[in-house]
């Protein structure tokens, strides 16, 4: 990793209006943090950490660069991020103990006065918030990642305006999500998977990933039945998104997407409703 990476953890947004959906995705991931990392990539038989360097390799942080990592976990996307060298980075996710490994992840900060939270070159700040709801003024941030999101919010729509909003005019942004395989091979091997082999490896590892493991594949299934890729596009377009670009990886098991917000006009505000 380059640079001295600190981080420390800040609490936004409290549980007091957190949707049904979202309580439900907290209680399910509770207490996987520990072994999540690993497990991650062998249940997604390896590709996970493959989608997640491409994602950032898109992105292409520069030296300088202000970078927000939107759910960002247990902090994978960020040390891939401080890994290209010289920006900082920024990390949002409303579990805190997701949050708590990301802080073990990266090596403690120098004792200060507590007077300054400011995040230098080779720095990550870790802040407990959600997506729809994010702590930062409009074009905050030169690039934006986030990963594994849209699924887990009521609104995909009024996210993506939230996530566009916080971007400087020709700032980058980019995704990751599993995908549903076009191909129908492909899609026949993917509905045994995860149908069978994903909820019975995942059990094997404890009950708590074994449920992780039945949700997962209807989870996909049914959020792409009610947003389509197409019409996920049209959500970033809608966000005042340009270039967007979709790059399908592992026949289709993982989808990232890449666009920049326009510099002509400005992002739209997050309270309009759709999707």
């Amino acid at each position: 990793m380059s640079g001295e990476a600190s981080s420390e953890v800040i609490q936004v947004n409290g549980p007091e209006e957190r949707s049904a959906r979202k309580r439900h995705a907290l209680e399910l991931f509770r207490g996987l943090p520990r072994r999540y990392d690993l497990l991650s990539a062998v249940l997604s038989l390896g590709q996970d950490p493959r989608w997640r360097r491409a994602l950032v390799r898109g992105v292409s942080p520069a030296p300088g660069e202000r970078v927000l990592d939107v759910a960002t976990g247990t902090g994978l996307v960020a040390a891939e991020l401080l890994a290209r060298g010289g920006c900082s980075v920024v990390g949002v996710d409303q579990s805190g103990e997701m949050l708590a490994a990301a802080r073990a992840r990266f090596p403690a900060p120098a004792a200060t006065d507590g007077s300054e939270r400011s995040a230098g070159a080779g720095s990550v700040e870790l802040i407990q918030a959600e997506a729809e709801k994010l702590p930062f003024r409009d074009q905050s941030f030169d690039a934006l990642t986030f990963t594994y999101l849209l699924r887990y919010v009521d609104d995909p729509r009024a996210t993506m305006r939230e996530l566009a909003r916080v971007l400087r005019p020709g700032g980058r942004i980019a995704s990751l999500e599993f995908g549903v395989p076009a191909w129908r091979p492909a899609r026949a091997v993917w509905h045994l998977y995860t149908a069978i082999g994903l909820p019975v490896l995942a059990r094997v590892v404890s009950p708590q990933w074994g449920a992780v493991g039945r949700f997962l594949g209807p989870s996909i299934w049914a959020f792409y039945a009610r947003h389509p890729l197409e019409r996920i596009v049209e959500y970033w377009r809608d966000a005042g998104l340009e270039e967007v670009r979709v790059r399908h990886m592992s026949l289709g098991g993982g989808v990232l997407m890449f666009a920049r917000r326009g510099a002509d006009r400005p992002a739209a505000t997050s309270d309009a409703h759709g999707g």
